[in-house]
């Protein structure tokens, strides 16, 4: 069947809007499709002002990160004139484990882009707002992945991007759907500069509510503990115990998410996944603190979880200390890992911290951090479910047909 006579309409539309969108390649929506070129080819260095030169870094997902900017000598602008951005440019990565992030190019500032980069330069009754959005659906997604180089550093070529397939409906229709998105997307910037602003917070209640290096007392103390006098060195081992996960490790790593226990790794991914198995669950000394012997990166828990890997200390609160504080100390420790070994026994249970003479004063500490915990979780989840509005509204508003 030819597929401009296939019936392909989005499964929600404004009401406005009524036929057939229509199929065209990527080379039929632009004016121009190029990448860019290495600075290293050409003889040039970076230079503390000069042109802004935009690689794959910056190209997020739909946002252009410059809060660390590179800039070129004017002479790589000049004779790298057709890698020269424009603004309304969308940008999508080529080159390495981002391909397939986009972005448009927003700025009125002059610009080059690197090899990594392609500029897709879209006509003038393509809205650059809409190509931006369909960049981003599962299917052109896929459609990328699937036509990839198998090399080493895995990349698309011009004629890839040339060959994608995009559903393309009237400039109004397209417009409509573009400020739809664009307003989501608003909402989610917002919240994420809340949520950075909740954590940056935390990070100034660190150094307000623990003493600074040389000083014996914090900055900032609660009314009733500043009179209670200097806070007492201790070691990390005067404080916790610690357990092996053997017991604990998960026998399986068939995960799903229908099943109960989370299996947890002290790592950034945390939760690797979840399982069924019933035996070996960590239950009784809840919360505990679980710190990777290798890396030093540690989590706070307070639900029943399994383990995944051997190199994982569980650490357990001694007397009367209080976890959540010891974990907040743990977090504000400067220590760099310069060695592939085990750290706990070795050097992390001899490290000096100070602490509060009484009990409490570490409790109204650790509630403090507690509360601001919880509300970046909460802001977190917001985020989460935003995206995921914003992943189904997208599935809704463009036709599930796009193919290479």
């Amino acid at each position: 069947m030819n597929k401009e006579k296939q019936n392909i309409v989005p499964a929600l539309r404004f009401p406005e809007f009524e036929g057939n969108w229509n199929v065209l390649k990527g080379e039929n929506i632009t004016d121009k499709i190029t990448k860019g070129s290495s600075p290293k080819w050409q003889g040039f260095n970076y230079v503390d002002k000069g042109i802004l030169f935009v690689t794959s870094e910056n190209v997020r997902d739909g946002f252009l990160d410059i809060s660390k900017p590179k800039y070129l000598e004017y002479g790589f602008h000049e004779k790298q004139k057709n890698s020269q951005l424009k603004k309304g440019d969308v940008l999508i990565n080529i080159v390495g484990a981002s391909i397939g992030r986009s972005t448009i190019y927003n700025l009125d500032i002059e610009a080059n882009i690197n090899q990594a980069v392609a500029i897709f330069r879209v006509k003038k009754h393509i809205s650059n707002n809409f190509i931006s959005y369909c960049l981003q659906l599962d299917e052109t997604q896929e459609s990328m992945f699937g036509v990839q180089s198998e090399s080493a550093r895995p990349n698309l070529s011009l004629t890839n991007l040339k060959e994608l397939i995009f559903n393309i409906p009237i400039y109004s229709e397209q417009q409509k759907i573009a400020n739809c998105l664009s307003s989501l997307d608003n909402l989610i910037t917002a919240e994420t500069e809340k949520l950075d602003h909740l954590k940056d917070h935390k990070k100034g209640l660190l150094q307000q509510l623990f003493p600074a290096k040389g000083e014996t007392k914090p900055q900032f103390r609660f009314p009733e503990f500043e009179n209670d006098g200097d806070w007492e060195e201790k070691t990390l081992g005067d404080c916790l115990d610690y357990l092996q996960p053997t017991p604990y490790l998960v026998s399986s790593t068939d995960y799903k998410d229908e099943y109960a226990t989370p299996v947890l790794t002290a790592g950034k991914t945390f939760i690797l996944g979840y399982s069924n198995e019933k035996e070996g669950i960590f239950t009784d000394k809840l919360p505990v603190i679980i710190f990777d012997d290798f890396t030093t990166a540690s989590k706070f828990v307070d639900f029943p979880f399994k383990a995944k890997s051997s190199a994982m200390k569980m650490l357990l609160v001694k007397e009367d200390n209080n976890i959540k504080f010891l974990f907040e100390t743990i977090q504000n420790l400067n220590f760099e890992v310069s060695t592939h070994k085990r750290h706990w026994i070795s050097v992390f249970s001899k490290l000096d911290i100070l602490i509060p003479k009484d009990p409490k004063e570490q409790e109204k500490i650790a509630n403090c951090f507690s509360s601001t915990d919880d509300l970046i979780k909460a802001e977190t989840t917001k985020i989460e479910t935003l995206k995921a509005h914003k992943k189904g509204l997208m599935q809704q508003l463009f036709p599930n047909s796009i193919t290479n």
